[in-house]
């Protein structure tokens, strides 16, 4: 039952990788490919689990979600403990009680601490919802994209988001292999999902030199925007991404962003860039 757990994990993470290339390229986007791949991966899943999937799939993009302290990720329902080891033991299909979500044990990073308020009074709106100047930084030293990644996890680490960085960085990777989140303007949005017991965060880094990263203008990237998304965020990402994305194709967002020399300019140009694109 596992591996079938893995392919519907997969095939979910496909199909927002799909909703993700809409968000960024509009619904005109050519996704033939990413098309035929979620159609194939859920072709050959076993006929009464592609019944469960097809069902489930119809009502929300998240059909499969993991068990986070005992409850489900998604809609923070309780599990009784024989639920909770059924799924740890991963023996059959096991659904939340309340939203019907199928279920799996994770072991994926979590929250650590306290998300880092942007200002004194702590009155949070905007982009401040989701990141912090501690999560600026103005000139990344990286050189690849993997690199880039660890430093932003580094940010998210130092701010107290999550205790270690490892696991971020492999399933950022892991997703860029999916496809390249690279995009237009030099552009990239890297990110790990299923980072549970906190909220979406986001860090921003800046790379004047520019990164070999697919997907991007000539394969450079210079404007990396890093997010670590729990799961019952997933489908509110594409909104902030969509809000991103619109905001740094203005060539004055992308002019400010360069001209950053320190966390604290950076955030400033970032809070300015999305005070109409990002609610």
């Amino acid at each position: 039952m596992r591996s079938t757990i893995n392919h519907l994990i997969q095939l979910q993470e496909l199909t927002l990788v799909r909703d993700e290339q809409r968000s960024l390229r509009g619904p005109k986007a050519d996704l033939d490919d990413l098309n035929e791949a979620i159609g194939q991966m859920a072709d050959s899943l076993d006929p009464a689990v592609k019944a469960i999937h097809s069902r489930l799939s119809k009502k929300d993009r998240i059909f499969v979600t993991p068990m986070h302290a005992g409850k489900c990720s998604m809609c923070g329902m309780g599990l009784a403990i024989s639920q909770v080891q059924a799924v740890k033991q991963c023996k059959v299909i096991v659904a939340c009680p309340s939203c019907a979500r199928i279920l799996y044990d994770s072991d994926g990073p979590t929250w650590a601490g306290t998300r880092p308020r942007s200002s004194a009074s702590g009155t949070k709106a905007g982009i401040a919802r989701f990141s912090a100047p501690a999560l600026m930084i103005p000139e990344l030293k990286a050189e690849t994209a993997a690199g880039a990644v660890e430093e932003l996890a580094g940010a998210l680490k130092s701010a107290g988001f999550v205790e270690t960085t490892e696991k971020l960085v492999e399933g950022a990777m892991t997703r860029e292999k999916m496809l390249g989140t690279g995009v237009g303007h030099a552009l990239a949005f890297p990110h790990v999902r299923g980072v549970e017991g906190g909220g979406l965060a986001l860090a921003f880094g800046i790379s004047r030199k520019g990164i070999p990263w697919s997907g991007a203008d000539g394969g450079i990237a210079k404007f990396i925007f890093f997010s670590a998304i729990p799961t019952a965020t997933s489908v509110f990402y594409l909104k902030l991404l969509a809000g991103l994305a619109e905001s740094y194709t203005k060539e004055a967002n992308r002019k400010a962003a360069l001209e950053a020399d320190s966390p604290e300019t950076l955030w400033k140009a970032l809070a300015k860039a999305t005070r109409w694109t990002v609610k």
